[in-house]
């Protein structure tokens, strides 16, 4: 992972035809991302960004030059845009950039001895609560990223503690079709 550069923010469809594009900023205020100057894509390019409405920008790229029809705005959804760390403040105590938790060992808290169970692969953010992708010997495992879940995130020691969630099992009467169901009616 590039650790150079912080994702804070996505192009999402156009908005009219004047080349304006709906924009999700990850940026704890998301006017912020404007304020950030140059921003950079997947590509490398540097863009530009000013906002026109709420979640509505205008993109211009390197040059100056503004994105200026529908079509050039739907060949940039999905586009990732990014600031570079050296031009974010620096995380205060307790507080760290989700990206740098990618790599990090985990370890399962209370454990004896630790029992590792392996680094952060990827954060994901769905919109129902950010969970972390854990992988190692056991296998894939996807924890939501809550207190409760990680309670400690040892940024010294690239290292996060664990309380692995009781498991939670659904009775078999919930499965149509395997034959459970028809038992029960």
């Amino acid at each position: 992972m590039d650790r150079d550069r912080i994702l804070m923010g996505v192009v999402g469809r156009p908005h009219g035809v004047r080349g304006l594009v709906h924009v999700h900023s990850y940026a704890a205020v998301p006017e912020d991302l404007a304020r950030y100057g140059v921003l950079r894509d997947d590509h490398g390019n540097a863009w530009h960004l000013s906002w026109r409405g709420r979640g509505i920008a205008e993109l211009r790229d390197g040059a100056g030059v503004a994105v200026s029809s529908r079509e050039d705005a739907q060949k940039l959804v999905n586009r990732k845009l990014y600031v570079g760390r050296a031009d974010l403040p620096e995380p205060g105590e307790d507080e760290f950039y989700v990206a740098d938790l990618v790599g990090m060992q985990v370890i399962e808290q209370g454990s004896t001895p630790s029992r590792e169970l392996g680094h952060v692969r990827q954060v994901h953010d769905y919109g129902a609560g950010v969970s972390l992708e854990i992988s190692g010997g056991e296998g894939t495992i996807l924890l939501p990223f809550t207190r409760a879940c990680v309670p400690v995130v040892d940024m010294g020691a690239r290292r996060v503690e664990v309380v692995l969630p009781d498991e939670i099992e659904v009775p078999a009467e919930y499965f149509p079709g395997d034959g459970a169901a028809e038992s029960v009616a």
